[in-house]
């Protein structure tokens, strides 16, 4: 695949993502390419990455100008605690605005590392380098930033748009399939919200994206970014159009909150979990038809995706997934704030509900 290039356009700032393989290679160039010149970068890597993956991406740079910070990158540790560690190590080397901070890993590195850069001297430049499915496909566009706390997911955060996105597709080979097919949940719920077409393309070669069979992967990848691209730059701040990107994600955060992020449903898996609960109850309010209800439960049940929620909560965790739900960032009111769906590539946006319809939603789906 040759080097694909995608610019981002939008209110506060403009950079492109880079797509393609064997760009490890090429970082230095990349970043002088896109007019990224500083004294000192601090790179914040997620400590899942293997050391000789580590060890040549270090040797691209002059080491005198680099430090190395070591993230243990799990959703427990997306919190405050370690963005006053990484603020600490820029406080500490005197780092200034024109200085560097660059993320190598998934989207909860890129997430922690983005936001530290965006309340570091109000903001130091950020390079993003995700190297998960996930990362690539959605969190590492658009410029949201945001860490955990015990009230929920996301709920502190800021938007703060990168320079540069290196997205190499050759890192995707090291993870493992469940970590694809958590990435494949993104890609999978902008086919949903965006274009009718290319659901019928991933219905047909899902397994071939999964197995990262090429040009079907890049093709995939490509796509979800140019989906992406579209509703970030029609809204970056998400005061309207951009809520469609958080199509299933109040049930799939509330679904992780709950579980208080254990290793038994990562975000992905939620995710997909809340698309279906999304479709579900779509169908019940008689807002999706049953033919299209029926073609996306299908590819569920055809590519073995995840869909019973009872494999994972018994009604005694009802209330507690309430809460979680009452506290998602989307809400205005003591309602339910959903992002729904009217047809595969058309959603319903600012739709509203009580406790006691989400209660009785989730005690049917408990029971199937």
């Amino acid at each position: 695949m040759k080097q694909f290039k995608l610019n981002i356009n939008t209110k506060t700032q403009k950079y492109p993502i880079i797509i393609g393989r064997g760009l490890l290679n090429n970082i230095p160039k990349l970043l002088k390419n896109n007019s990224l010149y500083f004294t000192k970068c601090l790179i914040v890597i997620d400590n899942k990455i293997k050391k000789k993956i580590i060890l040549r991406i270090l040797k691209k740079f002059n080491k005198k100008n680099i430090i190395t910070f070591l993230f243990n990158a799990n959703e427990k540790n997306k919190n405050q605690k370690n963005v006053d560690k990484i603020l600490a190590v820029l406080l500490k080397n005197n780092f200034q605005r024109n200085d560097c901070l660059i993320s190598v890993g998934g989207g909860i590195t890129g997430d922690v590392s983005g936001f530290a850069s965006s309340i570091y001297k109000r903001g130091i430049n950020f390079v993003n380098i995700p190297t998960t499915l996930l990362a690539q496909v959605d969190s590492s566009i658009g410029g949201k930033t945001g860490i955990n706390t015990s009230f929920g997911k996301n709920l502190i955060g800021s938007f703060y748009q990168p320079k540069l996105v290196i997205s190499d597709i050759d890192f995707l080979k090291t993870l493992p399939k469940r970590e694809i097919v958590c990435g494949y949940a993104e890609i999978f719920k902008h086919s949903l919200i965006f274009e009718e077409k290319f659901f019928s393309f991933l219905d047909k070669n899902a397994n071939k994206i999964i197995n990262l069979k090429s040009p079907f992967i890049e093709k995939s990848i490509i796509k979800s970014c140019e989906i992406k691209k579209k509703i970030v730059e029609l809204d970056e701040k998400e005061k309207s159009l951009r809520k469609i990107l958080n199509f299933g994600h109040t049930f799939a955060h509330a679904y992780e909150s709950s579980l208080n992020y254990s290793k038994r449903l990562n975000h992905g898996e939620a995710v997909l979990l809340g698309i279906y609960s999304a479709i579900s109850f779509s169908l019940k309010f008689k807002l999706l038809s049953k033919l299209n209800y029926l073609k996306i439960k299908d590819h569920f049940i055809k590519y073995k995706l995840p869909n019973k929620i009872n494999n994972y909560f018994l009604k005694k965790d009802l209330k507690r997934l309430i809460y979680f739900m009452k506290k998602d960032k989307k809400n205005t009111s003591n309602l339910i704030n959903l992002i729904l769906i009217k047809k595969i590539g058309i959603t319903k946006l600012n739709l509203n509900f009580n406790e006691k319809v989400l209660n009785k939603f989730f005690i049917e789906e408990l029971n199937n």
